[in-house]
């Protein structure tokens, strides 16, 4: 019979250095690429209980009795009258999006520079931009300088202390206007309360060819799967490295659900080293198996700095969810 809950497992892991159904995960054309060795794992969480995938009363028993496995009530997991098919537009969706977001923070990090054009959906209520800017403005300035990039948005702002006035400049319908926008705080740091919907531009073309698997917790083993191939050292040096979280077009790691299932999964699969978003620390702790060592990742750079260290043989220096 059908049970009332959803059960999580760990799911297959898949190397972003390797092959999926005789294909290159990873496909990187207009720039030189590099052989690696090693394996740098992404990690999923198999789920029964979801719309069209109902988890029976043994599921949930060998669930609650296994500690690789959690057990949680339906509603909390999907929301109510959620198709199977509307679940697994939206996960693809975001599957796609992490692969966007991971390549453009990838290449930035590798020094690359990424135009992009950066048109304004709306504005957050309640903030500075709200009644001055208009749906389909374009960025094109933050007080005077010129914003070519994501990367120059960002590290504009970077500058404004927050509730401070900022004047932007964008094209609207072909015409450049300045708009006058009191910034907001968003962690300590100055934000304009626009949504916006970036066009990258891609110096070289990477195309991310993965099948079965969806949401957006790949994004930071994507990144560093690209990075890996296009710098000459050998990162992984032949270690197996499994991680998860998500990526920003800035290179900031997001939280993702399921981490314990994944720490068993990369261990099941060879993994002795698992990436981990500071922001899941709480859930990793006592979470564990036995042989496979956490390093606590913040942001793109760390989990190639970490990535650099592992293969180095130099791991142990690394930050855990303890330190």
């Amino acid at each position: 019979m059908p049970a009332p809950y959803v059960v999580r497992s760990p799911g297959p892991t898949q190397d972003t250095l390797g092959k999926q159904n005789d294909r290159e995960l990873i496909q990187i054309e207009g720039a030189e690429t590099f052989d690696s060795t090693g394996e740098l794992l992404l990690t999923t969480v198999s789920v029964a209980g979801g719309p069209g995938y109902p988890a029976n009363l043994f599921q949930v028993v060998e669930g609650w009795a296994q500690r690789s496995r959690s057990v949680r009530p339906v509603e909390e997991t999907f929301p109510r009258n959620v198709t199977q098919e509307e679940t697994a537009e939206e996960s693809q969706a975001e599957m796609l999006s992490s692969q966007e977001t991971a390549t453009v923070a990838a290449l930035t990090e590798l020094g690359y520079e990424v135009p992009a054009t950066l048109t304004i959906q709306g504005a957050a209520k309640d903030t500075g931009a709200a009644g001055v800017v208009e749906e389909g403005d374009v960025i094109t300035s933050v007080d005077g300088k010129e914003v070519v990039t994501y990367q120059d948005l960002i590290d504009e702002l970077a500058t404004v202390p927050p509730g401070e006035d900022v004047v932007l400049g964008v094209d609207r319908d072909g015409e450049v206007v300045d708009l006058t926008i009191t910034t907001q705080e968003a962690d300590g740091k100055a934000i304009l309360g626009v949504f916006i919907d970036p066009d990258f531009e891609l110096p070289i073309d990477v195309k991310i060819q993965i099948d079965d698997i969806g949401g957006p917790s790949a994004g930071t083993m994507f990144a560093l799967g690209i990075i890996d191939q296009l710098t000459p050292e050998d990162e992984a040096n032949g270690n197996v490295i499994a991680g998860t979280g998500t990526m920003s077009v800035e290179g900031n790691v997001g939280p993702i659900g399921g981490i314990q299932q994944k720490l068993y999964g990369a261990k099941r699969d060879g993994a002795t080293w698992f990436l981990a978003p500071e922001s899941n620390c709480d859930e990793v702790v006592g979470n564990v198996p036995e042989g496979l060592n956490v390093v606590k990742i913040a942001t793109l750079e760390d989990a190639r700095d970490a990535m650099v260290a592992i293969g180095e043989g130099e791991g142990a220096s690394l930050p855990t969810c303890t330190s």
